[in-house]
């Protein structure tokens, strides 16, 4: 019986001992299978492509994330008819985002009700809209509206009293001549919006590809199908005037859909596309800023900046606008300013102007065979110019030198 009880032990501590070893082999298994697909997903981000984007076409290893077209829109899931999409994920995930100040002021009660709304598409793309008698329609609906050719679905990202003062806002605006808003989407409206927004990164890549067949001096940087299917807006940034008539045929005759060609400039491509900066936040452009103001180089200089392009220039190519948010602050400190890069005379030697901390009023000399930066304030140095003028003698540098 004792013999019987010690085969049984045996052969359930060999059983055991086999499932052990079966569960180590199996973890060795997963992590060298892991490692494997680390390795090729290393590899595969060393591969940069000419639009900065993965074309499925390469046969690159699939993002570790799931791109949700839905965001571009303004929601961060597929909404549901008839229902209204929250104010915290709608604020979350909309470019160009408006925070609704008047929501708790009364209206004076000879305005009435203000029968306009603001409806955003994809990305930066708002418009507004009348609403029909009767209809109630607030923040966050999903509505069809109409268009050119049958209609398009958005949701609505503005209404009452800040819609009307939008409408001001906006130059150019004619009242006369804004659409019409048909509904809240239905279950079938919402269906074709959906299948049309798949279709668009398919269609980017296929519409690429034709430009380069062509030999189209152009590029594009975004496809904005309508909410019913029937017509796409194709948005390209050119240097020069584009003949694209073929690649209409070619585009029409792939998609057997209504095609519309729209320019942008290099600053409405990055807001549109958006991205970080270089300070670590979000650019302006896809945030918040909708008036693109002119950049010169001019703002540069007041500002004390080095002429490298490099580390002026945006994502866009172009000069950062965020050069322009302190131009005025250095105008103002500069009136208090000597003369900027005028060299100093003493019995040392010739000190010659480096640079210069116009908000700390502080300017740095050095002498002309020398590496030593010297600090000098600005009344100082207006006292040395003036001593200079008048041919008094200025004994040396250090003697004006600034405390830091």
């Amino acid at each position: 019986m004792e013999e019987t009880i010690e085969t049984i032990d045996n052969t359930n501590n060999e059983s055991t001992q086999d499932k052990e070893k079966a569960k180590l082999s199996q973890t060795d298994l997963i992590r060298k299978r892991q490692k494997e697909e680390d390795d090729k997903f290393f590899m595969a981000e060393q591969y940069v492509h000419p639009y900065f984007e993965e074309d499925p076409t390469l046969g690159l290893l699939p993002k570790k994330y799931k791109e949700d077209p839905i965001l571009a829109r303004g929601c961060c899931r597929v909404p549901e008819s008839y229902k209204t999409i929250r104010g915290a994920e709608l604020s979350s995930c909309e470019k160009l985002h408006v925070t609704n100040w008047m929501e708790t002021v009364v209206p004076p009660a000879y305005r009435g009700h203000f029968d306009y709304v603001e409806v955003r598409f994809k990305n930066s793309h708002k418009d507004f809209y009348q609403v029909p008698e009767g209809l109630e329609i607030v923040k966050g609906d999903v509505v069809a509206v109409e268009s050119m050719s049958g209609h398009d679905i958005g949701i609505v990202s503005l209404a009452g009293e800040l819609c009307r003062l939008q409408m001001k806002k906006k130059k150019g605006f004619n009242i006369d001549n804004v659409k019409r808003l048909y509904r809240r989407a239905k279950a079938t409206d919402i269906e074709k919006w959906l299948e049309a927004i798949a279709k668009e990164d398919e269609s980017l890549f296929r519409t690429r590809k034709f430009v380069m067949e062509d030999g189209l001096d152009m590029k594009i940087n975004d496809v904005e199908f309508q909410g019913d299917g029937s017509k796409a807006i194709f948005y390209y940034t050119a240097d020069e005037r584009v003949d694209f008539r073929l690649l209409i045929k070619q585009l029409a005759e792939a998609f057997r859909i209504k095609i519309e060609m729209k320019q942008i400039g290099a600053r409405q491509e990055a807001g549109r596309l958006g991205g970080i900066g270089t300070c670590g936040r979000e650019l302006c452009c896809a945030s918040w800023l909708n008036n693109f103001s002119s950049v010169g180089t001019s703002v540069a200089r007041t500002q004390q900046l080095s002429p490298n392009p490099q580390k002026l220039a945006g994502q866009c190519g172009k000069l950062k606008c965020c050069l322009n948010y302190e131009y005025d602050v250095y105008q103002d400190a500069l009136k208090d300013f000597p003369p900027i890069g005028v060299d100093i005379y003493t019995e040392k030697g010739k000190a010659v102007y480096r640079k210069a901390d116009v908000l700390k009023g502080i300017l740095w000399y050095s002498y002309k065979d020398s590496s030593d930066f010297i600090p000098i304030s600005a009344e100082n140095v207006k006292k040395m110019l003036r001593m200079n003028k008048m041919q008094r003698n200025i004994q040396d540098l250090e003697s004006f030198k600034a405390d830091m």
